[in-house]
């Protein structure tokens, strides 16, 4: 849910979580983001994996849910632990929960 993710993000010293953020760079920019999140189109996810720690697990959101469930099977098969945000950004700002 938001709030465990939330909750995961925040008692995280940035050492065991890396938050990714899949939708587009207009999105990213309009619809508020995730503190600290780290923006990868899922459509250029394959070829930028080099810029994730396979030590720190991947919190991967998006706007509603769909996009996020496709990037989180390509981390995984690319040796990942990714952690879906389900309902994304959409469910996150629901709950409240703080946006930049």
């Amino acid at each position: 849910s938001a709030k465990t993710a939330y909750e995961m993000i925040e008692n995280d010293d940035e050492s065991n979580l890396t938050v990714l953020d899949v939708r587009t760079p207009e999105e990213f920019k309009t619809d508020g983001i995730i503190a600290g999140a780290k923006l990868i189109p899922v459509d250029e996810l394959n070829r930028n994996l080099d810029m994730l720690n396979k030590s720190k697990k991947v919190l991967v959101y998006c706007r509603s849910g769909s996009r996020s469930v496709y990037a989180s099977r390509i981390l995984e098969k690319n040796g990942f632990v990714p952690l879906n945000l389900s309902g994304g950004i959409n469910a996150w700002k629901s709950e409240k929960l703080p946006v930049q």
